[in-house]
């Protein structure tokens, strides 16, 4: 928004949903699981009531390609959709896969580093910051990653969420940790729900493999290599496996990078934190496996993905590390059909509520996806 004072004024305009129809919208030929489907056709069912609804699905179960039906009914229907999350990174990931879905329609991203004029159209992705600048512009209105910093807990974020959409319009939560104040209007049906605890490909979530080990700040500090971390970066050398190492702050970022560095001389491997001006070049050259790792705080944490990664947490007991957070960094492994397994390691001093939290959670979706899976098996053909 820049710099506002109470002096200047704001006008709005009254949303006129003046869009060019289409023959064809979605262009994306992929298929959905059934139980893809089944979420699917329950999120269309609140959007055509002006409800709002809760997405509530495990990371990698494929929530962006469950949304591709319900975004394009809204655009056959003339209604005007925003995708937002709080993070840049996000957007930037989920813009190319939108325009490949939706090839023929035109989709403004709109964030704070961007240099390009504001447009309107019918379909727009955005940070949650930039819906300060919109009041009931939007018939559909969906938050991804809904318990993420910075927009969980943020009044004024919620406020702009509450201003962007429509008085009878829909909004849609999509997360795979959401918070209580989330599951309260779920149990009080102020907010419909759809559950999916099973990825897209089938298989579990990797579980999370805990090594203790006391004072690995100081080791690290003083430039030696904590031997669990060693043999974590040797197994990915080995088989040219990419890999994430997560530490609790930006102070741990240089001289983790030098113990690694000064064992594994020759692995191209760099920092990312979130005020790093090469942030996104940084990220994308993970993705185009021009380097072999990062060492990261947790702004990597969700909304990211590289394919067929493995990830370690460095000090996973300290307070940065909420369990909904190591729950979605334990989520950025074995995301890729081709590797739908991986490792995942929690180096730490001890078992902090939050570590165990993460594992019982992990291990709890796991089971369900099980029963799931072992339900439907249970159907024979007449029943369907």
């Amino acid at each position: 928004m820049g710099r506002v004072t109470t002096l200047e004024n704001f006008f709005t305009l009254k949303e006129p949903n003046q869009f060019k129809q289409l023959a064809h919208y979605l262009t994306w030929e992929g298929k959905l699981t059934e139980s893809q489907l089944r979420c699917s056709k329950e999120v269309i069912h609140s959007f055509n009531h002006g409800r709002d609804h809760l997405l509530w699905a495990v990371t990698g179960a494929g929530k962006t390609e469950m949304l591709f039906p319900g975004i394009n009914e809204a655009l056959q229907a003339g209604k005007r959709v925003c995708l937002a999350s709080p993070r840049v990174d996000v957007c930037l990931e989920l813009f190319p896969r939108l325009q490949a879905a939706f090839k023929q329609v035109d989709i403004a991203l709109l964030h704070g580093r961007q240099t390009e004029p504001y447009r309107y159209t019918q379909l727009t992705i955005a940070t949650t910051h930039q819906l300060l600048r919109f009041y009931h512009a939007f018939d559909v209105l969906i938050i991804d990653e809904v318990d993420a910093f910075p927009y969980a807990q943020n009044k004024k974020l919620l406020y702009a969420t509450t201003q962007a959409k429509k008085e009878t319009g829909s909004c849609l939560f999509l997360t795979a940790t959401p918070g209580e104040e989330l599951l309260k209007k779920v149990r009080q049906k102020q907010l419909a729900v759809s559950y999916l605890p099973r990825r897209f490909h089938g298989f579990p979530l990797p579980e999370i493999q805990v090594k203790l080990v006391l004072n690995w700040y100081s080791k690290m500090y003083a430039q030696k290599l904590i031997r669990p971390l060693k043999k974590f970066i040797k197994n990915c050398q080995e088989v040219n496996r990419q890999f994430l190492i997560f530490v609790p702050h930006i102070k741990h970022l240089p001289f983790v990078l030098k113990a690694v560095a000064k064992i594994f001389p020759s692995l191209k491997i760099t920092t990312v934190f979130s005020a790093d001006e090469q942030r996104l070049e940084k990220v994308q050259a993970m993705r185009n496996h021009e380097i072999d790792g990062l060492i990261t705080t947790t702004i990597l944490e969700r909304g990211v993905t590289f394919p067929g990664i493995d990830v370690c947490v460095l000090g996973a007991d300290d307070d940065t590390f909420s369990s909904a957070a190591l729950v979605q960094i334990a989520g950025r492994v074995g995301r890729s059909p081709k590797r739908p397994t991986g490792n995942v390691l929690f180096i730490c001093a001890g078992l902090s509520r939050s570590v165990k939290r993460a594992i019982q959670q992990i291990k709890f979706v796991n089971r369900k996806a099980k029963e799931e899976e072992h339900a439907m098996s249970s159907v024979s053909p007449s029943d369907t």
